[in-house]
């Protein structure tokens, strides 16, 4: 079974999300709800670049922040859906002026910026081609300096030789994570078209084992802390995808009560995950407290599917949420009230009354 790999799902459009609410009979709140958004100022921010696709594509614009400095004063992203001629765009983009700079692998018609660190690296993956989502291969990278260099775990198969991947399988890899000691994170598809974690040390150039939770037939590995930490999910056997915390090789699962499918993507010094969940049909973002077990679930006003793609110690949230348009926009989150304080709304806001007390499923397993 192959897992819901960002170029499908977490780094493109989400899933159609109606705006009906489910109703939380056992907390008598909805979601999304007025107590979750108070305790996060959000604001909507897109590339003034991300126009609209040309005729006969997906009319809306697409912007996705992904990664977010420990200042706050910088966020990786891109905009462009990926489909036929709309290709992925990288960016950087610096507050408080909202200067967007261009960030594309060179020669290439598509890249996609997903994580930086505190000491200027930044992660992402391009495309060789803009034939459309289901076609495009992607190949992982990272910038330093001005310089980009390709990085392409060895296991990667290359489906383009015909026999060497199941129908339908493309070749895909990509970089969607950096810590402060330049250790990268990303995974890889195998020929039947499983995923597979690894990290990958900038200095030393050397790829870790795969990284595989083993819950899954299928692990991406998308966030990783300053220490060594990692986030993500996994699909299992039947077909369901989970978040997880990996913590030395201990793997934890993360769902929320009532998740139908989770994903984790950003993961903070403090044990702190954000990414979403599916609950009751609708897509919300989630910040996940490894340490109390507890989530809260946030989307912000106007939202018919949210994703939270990084989080740095201060509680900044940046991802995107599909507007009522059908239109894809970058989102910043910024807790209220000061960071210092933000922690204790993850773990006693009273406005979010048994939604702070659900409890993961998570049981740690050790690696096979």
């Amino acid at each position: 079974m192959k897992a819901s790999v960002f170029t499908k799902l977490a780094l493109a459009r989400p899933r159609a999300a109606g705006l009906a609410t489910m109703a939380l009979a056992a907390c008598g709140l909805a979601l999304p709800s007025t107590p979750a958004q108070a305790g996060y100022n959000f604001e909507t921010i897109n590339d003034p670049a991300d126009i609209p696709p040309p005729p006969g594509a997906d009319g809306a614009t697409f912007t996705n922040l992904m990664g977010i400095t420990t200042n706050g004063d910088t966020i990786a992203g891109f905009y462009g859906s990926g489909q036929a001629g709309d290709p992925n765009t990288g960016f950087v983009l610096t507050l408080p002026s909202k200067t967007f700079t261009p960030e594309n692998f060179p020669n290439m018609p598509q890249s996609q910026i997903t994580a930086l660190n505190d000491v200027g690296v930044l992660t992402g993956y391009t495309y060789p081609t803009n034939l459309g989502v289901a076609f495009d291969t992607q190949f992982g990278f990272y910038e330093t300096g001005g310089v980009f260099t390709m990085v392409n775990n060895p296991e990667t198969p290359d489906c383009g030789v015909p026999g060497v991947c199941a129908p339908g399988v493309i070749t895909e890899n990509q970089l969607i994570g950096v810590n402060n000691e330049d250790l990268a994170v990303g995974f890889y598809n195998d020929s039947q078209g499983n995923s597979h974690g690894y990290t990958y040390n900038i200095a030393t150039k050397t790829f870790s084992a795969d990284i595989n939770d083993p819950l899954g037939v299928s692990t991406v590995t998308a966030a990783i802390n300053n220490s060594d930490e990692i986030a993500g999910f996994f699909t299992d056997a039947g077909g369901v995808t989970h978040g997880f915390i990996d913590n030395g090789g201990v793997f934890s699962t993360v769902d929320p009560a009532g998740s139908t499918e989770t994903q984790l993507l950003g993961l903070n010094d403090e044990g702190i995950a954000d990414g979403f969940a599916v609950i009751g049909g609708v897509q919300h973002g989630i910040i996940y407290n490894s340490l109390t077990k507890m989530f809260t679930i946030l989307d912000p006003a106007g939202s018919t599917a949210t994703t939270f793609n990084g989080i740095n110690d201060a509680g900044d949230l940046v991802g995107f949420f599909v507007d009522a348009a059908g239109n894809t926009d970058g989102v910043l989150g910024t807790p209220v009230p000061e960071p210092s304080t933000w922690v204790m709304f993850l773990t006693g806001f009273a406005g979010l009354g048994c939604l702070g007390l659900r409890r993961s499923r998570g049981r740690e397993v050790a690696p096979a």
